[in-house]
């Protein structure tokens, strides 16, 4: 699950808006509940059905002229002011829904007009820099005390040799969506003894968990507003802090999909362009909205953003591979005979009985070997999946 973020007026509802507007109907989700602060967003992959030259037919997700949208959860975290890890605003909601994200898109007004409490004021006069130093202190702050208070007892457990620190930061972090690897990985990059953590610093155990915010919680950057004054020099300025930056309108995005839901354009997300289908439905304003948006959105940036955050955040921060699994290998499809069904959207790593736990845990059980559909060749439980696989499993009761 990916989270959006950032403080108030920077246009993150408008992201999240946009960026969960269904583009067509699609028959089911892959998720059960959506609470009202969650939706539905879509990652945008080159589908196989034009290489592979077949007419598909899918169930998960969306093939438009040969793209597969692949539904994915977003969560829209409240609006974060300075001081939210200690209750300020509403810091506690905040904190509690940013625990359940994988990674972070953070919206940030590029064009300098909100200020650091989220005020608007005059284009140009805040530093959009100093809200991605505020949200990481949040963040790095949150994190320190929840672990503040335990950390003296971790340590002098972790030395006295009666469970490794590793284990235990991760009995005690596993709650906010922090794995194992993500620890062991923070600890490698710092430079603390990590054979002596009663001797670490308040200042040392705040390195560490900065460390670790990095490591656990990605983050890229949405430069939103981008269409403004003073936004396009400002990008360059968020480019010194090391992120991804996406050049980001999301008003634009919003307005796309919305004329593209009323069948007014012809627009698929993601894409630099849009063609007008029903002109005379438009009014003098809506027309001249549109092409405004063609020109100093779409022309200049070639696309509004939204949908290439949103394919960042999962190609990009969290390493993630598109799979598609059928049943009959000659005709790509599942047993009802529908062709390329279902697209899956998996991290890179994940291994074919992986895949079939993943479909489902009595495929995953009775795996026997898979088969990979472009040179029907044999692979094995361990075998590592690719970008873009189509795979045919083999089970001891049934295959798809």
């Amino acid at each position: 699950m990916v989270g959006v973020v950032g403080k108030p007026n920077t246009g993150k509802s408008t992201f999240f808006s946009a960026a969960t507007l269904v583009p067509v109907e699609i028959g089911s989700y892959p998720f059960t509940t959506i609470k009202p602060n969650r939706g539905i967003g879509y990652i945008r992959s080159p589908c196989v059905c034009k290489e592979l030259n077949v007419k598909d037919k899918p169930q998960n997700s969306l093939c438009l002229d040969g793209i597969r949208l692949i539904p994915v959860e977003l969560i829209d975290c409240a609006g974060l002011v300075p001081g939210a890890w200690q209750g300020r605003g509403l810091g506690n909601q905040f904190l509690d829904e940013i625990r359940k994200a994988d990674a972070l898109i953070h919206t940030v007004d590029a064009a300098g007009a909100t200020d650091s409490e989220g005020k608007t004021c005059k284009p140009g006069t805040h530093d959009p820099t100093e809200d991605v130093k505020f949200l990481e202190t949040e963040i790095t702050m949150w994190l320190t005390q929840i672990l503040k208070k335990d950390w003296p007892k971790l340590a002098r457990t972790a030395e006295s040799a009666k469970a490794d620190l590793l284990t235990l930061l991760e009995n005690r972090l596993s709650g906010l969506t922090i794995k194992r690897s993500h620890i062991f990985e923070a600890l490698r990059k710092t430079t603390l003894n990590v054979e002596k953590p009663t001797m670490w610093s308040d200042n040392d155990l705040i390195e560490f968990l900065d460390v670790l915010r990095r490591v656990s919680k990605p983050m890229l950057i949405a430069a939103n507003k981008i269409d403004l004054p003073h936004a396009e020099e400002n990008v360059e300025k968020l480019k010194k802090t090391g992120y991804t930056i996406i050049p980001c309108c999301a008003e634009a995005e919003l307005a796309l999909r919305r004329a593209r839901e009323k069948e007014l354009i012809d627009y698929k997300p993601g894409n630099h362009n849009f063609t007008i289908t029903k002109p005379e439905k438009l009014t003098a304003v809506q027309k001249k909205a549109l092409l405004t948006i063609r020109e100093k959105v779409l022309q200049k940036f070639e696309s509004t953003g939204v949908q290439q955050a949103i394919n960042r955040a999962f190609f990009q921060l969290l390493n993630m591979i598109v799979v598609y699994p059928v049943e009959d290998l000659e005709h790509l499809s599942d047993h009802e005979g529908r062709i390329l069904p279902h697209a899956y959207i998996v991290p890179y790593g994940t291994t074919a009985r992986q895949l079939a736990y993943k479909i489902h845990t009595e495929l995953g059980e009775s795996f026997i070997y898979a088969v990979e559909a472009r040179e029907k060749k044999r692979i094995g439980e361990n075998h590592v999946l690719k970008d873009r696989d189509v795979i045919s499993i083999v089970s001891a009761k049934k295959r798809t």
